[in-house]
């Protein structure tokens, strides 16, 4: 697969963002304390785990937790891993995609962040040290999650696909390992601002990367009046430059959620189609 750097809008035109007068930012609010998970709650996040498991001829589609699933025969599956927003796996539209993937032929697994007893939260915009606290524990379920693969007798280890949005999708960009084929960045720009002390986008030549945001994207596109870089763009294109795998797409008005938009659907069923064939 060798996919250049592409700017999309939704209805596939070009699509520069004009740059808004930055202001003062609100006042946001941080609940909770804990943003390290314990052994406890290590295992907890993957036992509670959203998953859905493609339907086959001997058994219907599965969704329900990871601790959940029957036992069975089941064939090796292509997997994408998908880290959730801030609002948790509590997002209905987080199963509806992953019902989604598994009408596809593609196994999901989301892990449950907030099986982490108090948990920090937060009404954004807080402080900068808060969101890397946050950042940092994402990461960690991507370990936790793919140490879980490496035993479930479903997952196929060697086509395992990397996903996630906003809160989420900044662990995703970030990480730079070598244990999937590829990654999926919804709703995050890879740029500086006020979620990140600095954005760490890694770029890794050969693996591809999908980066799917609203143009006026209500977090980090330049229509934030409080991003925080009045030079900021609203993608990663920048960030993933040294990638010729990358692909950037921009739909225009659509929401922060947006990983169930048809554009958004169609462009993401051509990327894992290309990159998880047998």
């Amino acid at each position: 697969m060798n996919l250049r750097t592409v700017m999309l809008a939704c209805a596939l035109s070009t699509f520069a963002p004009l740059a808004l007068a930055q202001t003062a930012a609100p006042l946001g609010e941080v609940k909770g304390a804990a943003a390290v998970h314990d052994a406890a709650s290590a295992r907890a996040a993957i036992a509670g785990a959203q998953v859905v498991l493609p339907a086959t001829a001997d058994r219907p589609l599965f969704v329900g937790r990871f601790d959940g699933i029957p036992a069975g025969a089941v064939p090796r599956l292509p997997v994408v891993v998908f880290l959730h927003g801030s609002s948790g796996l509590g997002l209905k539209a987080i199963e509806e995609w992953q019902r989604w993937l598994g009408g596809l032929g593609i196994a999901s697994i989301a892990p449950d962040s907030f099986a982490l007893p108090d948990r920090i939260t937060y009404t954004s915009p807080v402080g900068v040290d808060t969101y890397e606290r946050i950042h940092a524990l994402r990461a960690s379920e991507i370990e936790l999650a793919l140490a879980a693969l490496r035993s479930a007798p479903w997952a196929d280890t060697s086509r395992l696909v990397l996903a996630g949005t906003s809160e989420g999708a900044t662990a995703v960009a970030r990480y730079g390992g070598d244990g999937f084929r590829a990654r999926i960045v919804y709703s995050w720009s890879c740029e500086q601002n006020y979620f990140v002390r600095e954005p760490r986008t890694a770029v890794t030549p050969g693996r591809p990367v999908l980066n799917i945001i609203s143009a006026s994207d209500p977090y980090f596109s330049p229509s934030n009046a409080w991003l925080g870089n009045p030079a900021a763009k609203g993608h990663c294109a920048d960030a993933l430059k040294g990638n010729r795998d990358a692909v950037i797409v921009l739909l225009e008005q659509a929401p922060h959620t947006l990983i169930n938009l048809p554009a958004a659907r169609s462009i993401t069923e051509g990327f894992l189609k290309t990159l998880l064939a047998p």
